[in-house]
């Protein structure tokens, strides 16, 4: 692993630049995933996502590294953390038909105080009290996001936090796996798992996409996921992680930016206090993170 001081002042600005792209592009993944699901099955968009990616993946990166592309010590683990992130973008695709893009978002950036919280109940880590207090803070504000008078009412108001806590479990399970497998090759098996499987489910939900403009919308879902885990790949290559860490609340920002663009919602002030505090919480505790070289911490997707 490279030391932080390796790191020169060019590859940094160029690693939170790759960052500041990523989440650009998750921010278009979720409001096109919120407005093509008006007329297609959810399912359908989530296969769309995975098959995209492995393709693409696989064409691009197999001919450069062959075989070795596929090796990894834990084929039980990969299909495990292939199965935990597709359920993570089920979860997610279904609740951005419930809720703005932009409070979405900022829920799913609670995901590394949920880390904190199933490393301590789970792993036995100990947790000092800084980071307990992090940890109730951001929940408080995703309260504030998700309250019971808002946009997301019932039974869906859950969606979001059932996600963050399934993606929370992938997290950790990435961290383990890091110390010993490819980051290419996990990403080589991430989207095959995911296509496989959603690709089970699909003569149940499929129907005729109604239009050229609905399918090349489904296939800027697979480009952006793709396209914007590559960016983070090659950012945390170049930067280490308590640089990146304060930019990727900047996908916040993007998601308001693309919701009011696309659906005309602006959030109403108990979100924007919401919002305020999952930053402050999320971020100051993922740097604790990447500064003690914990529970490494990977960017949210849907």
């Amino acid at each position: 692993m490279v030391e932080p001081a390796r790191y020169q002042p060019a590859q940094a600005a160029l690693g939170i630049t790759f960052l500041i792209l990523a989440t650009a592009f998750f921010a278009v993944l979720d409001t096109t995933v919120k407005y093509v699901g008006a007329f297609v099955p959810v399912l359908m968009a989530v296969w769309f996502r995975y098959v995209f990616h492995a393709v693409v993946v696989s064409a691009v990166m197999l001919p450069l590294r062959g075989r070795s592309l596929m090796q990894t010590a834990h084929p039980r683990f990969q299909v495990l953390r292939g199965a935990l992130l597709l359920a993570v973008s089920a979860i997610s695709f279904v609740a951005l038909q419930y809720m703005p893009v932009g409070e979405f978002t900022a829920i799913v950036m609670i995901t590394p105080l949920v880390v904190t919280l199933l490393a301590a109940l789970f792993l036995r880590e100990r947790v000092p009290l800084l980071r307990w207090a992090l940890v109730a803070g951001g929940f408080a504000g995703a309260l504030l996001v998700v309250q019971p008078g808002g946009d997301v009412i019932g039974w869906a108001s859950l969606l979001p936090l059932v996600m963050v806590f399934t993606y929370a479990w992938f997290q950790i399970l990435t961290s383990k796996m890091a110390r010993t497998e490819d980051p290419m090759t996990m990403h080589f098996y991430t989207g095959w798992v995911g296509a496989l499987l959603s690709s089970l489910v699909l003569p149940v939900v499929w129907q005729t996409i109604p239009d050229a403009t609905t399918f090349a919308l489904l296939c800027l879902i697979g480009l952006m996921g793709t396209v914007g885990h590559f960016l983070l790949i090659l950012a945390f290559k170049r930067t280490q992680a308590s640089t990146l860490t304060p930019y990727l609340y900047g996908q916040i920002g993007f998601a308001m930016f693309c919701g009011w663009l696309v659906f005309g919602h602006v959030p109403g002030r108990l979100e924007l206090i919401g919002m305020a505090m999952i930053v402050l919480c999320g971020a100051t505790a993922s740097w604790l993170t990447a500064r003690d070289r914990r529970l490494p911490v990977e960017q949210p997707e849907a």
